[in-house]
């Protein structure tokens, strides 16, 4: 088969589009033949080498993943040859107490397809994965857009609803509209009856996340984001603050909270380590949340409101799979909005 893959840590030049084996079929795995799989920073950093681990053979990234089953293991019941699938990108162990009580996404082996080091993802003709992993997709969704919601709305829907608890009518604060999972959560906060602000680098940013449903937009570069917030919410400040960014918002994004407000955070794409007042903590009953992936049972809950329409997957741009390296330069400059999406 096709496929890209690196042989060693490093920049965009590390990215091989190569002739690969193809994976062999194992008890309880299905073989799905790849129509499009969708980028994530995790791509970028496991790339660079940042997720730390040794490279001891050629690795495929890539864990946003639709296409069509073309085999399965012994052992593997009700997925049919040539169904239209989207693949969970979480893999657990399945047995642990976290994993029976339904919280899969904080196993202690949990890992994400593609985004570890001997777990190959999508970024190829064809791959390999858990009967569990596989779910019917959407009939209204093209392969590019099913690619687009697993990795993302999984964040984004179990930060705002299964970690920090949403409610209607409450004020949300979405740093990075612009992002994968911004953009995402633009649409969940919404959908759950509140209002949004959201930030981003441009006013053409801004407006493509109006059309998402985010009711007041911030350009960041041009104003200061805390100032504008308090403006808009009468000096009380936000409920909510969804923040993916790290160190060069998070501080700030926690003066942005009302007081008994939370922050809930899923990771930080430009700098993980930041500084904090914390009298802006206690004195205020501030929360912070962290929060990571998100339970299987949660993206067949967001995928519902797929099906009706209700949300809608954000494609910035489709390449075919040999310029994924390309992809990835669009992604570091962030010039996308949404999701970059390469097809075999």
């Amino acid at each position: 088969m096709k496929a890209v893959r690196i042989h060693e840590f490093g920049g965009v030049d590390k990215l091989r589009y190569e002739e690969a084996p193809d994976p062999e079929l194992i008890l309880g795995h299905v073989l799905v033949r790849v129509r499009a799989c969708a980028m994530n920073h995790l791509d970028i950093w496991v790339r660079m080498g940042w997720r730390g681990g040794e490279l001891p053979a050629p690795h495929i990234l890539g864990s946003d993943i639709a296409g069509e089953v073309v085999a399965v293991g012994v052992g593997v019941e009700g997925i049919p040859v040539g169904a239209k699938v989207i693949i969970s990108p979480g893999l657990s162990c399945g047995r642990c107490l976290r994993c029976l009580a339904g919280d899969d996404n904080e196993c202690s082996s949990y890992v994400i397809i593609g985004g570890r080091i001997g777990y190959n993802g999508g970024y190829a003709e064809l791959v390999r994965v858990p009967a569990v992993n596989i779910i019917s997709m959407p009939e209204n969704l093209t392969f590019e857009e099913a690619a687009a919601i697993p990795l993302v709305f999984l964040t984004a829907w179990h930060m705002l609803v299964g970690r920090a608890h949403i409610q209607p009518g409450e004020d949300v604060l979405v740093q990075a509209a612009g992002s994968g999972v911004g953009s995402a959560a633009i649409q969940v906060a919404k959908l759950w009856g509140a209002r949004v602000i959201t930030t981003a680098s441009s006013d053409e940013k801004l407006e493509k996340a109006r059309r998402l449903g985010a009711d007041h937009g911030i350009n960041y570069t041009t104003v200061d984001f805390v100032e504008e917030v308090k403006k808009l919410t009468g000096g009380k400040g936000v409920e909510m603050v969804v923040d993916s960014v790290g160190a060069e918002t998070f501080a700030k994004s926690v003066e942005a909270l009302a007081h008994g407000g939370r922050l809930v955070t899923c990771g930080a794409t430009a700098n993980p380590w930041t500084k904090l007042d914390l009298r802006n903590l206690y004195l205020r009953h501030v929360s912070l949340l962290g929060s990571h992936m998100g339970r299987k049972d949660e993206l067949l809950q967001a995928l519902k409101f797929f099906r009706t329409g209700q949300l809608r997957p954000v494609v910035h741009q489709v390449l075919p799979l040999s310029e994924a390296a390309m992809a990835h330069q669009i992604m570091m400059d962030r010039k996308n909005f949404g999701k970059i999406v390469l097809k075999p």
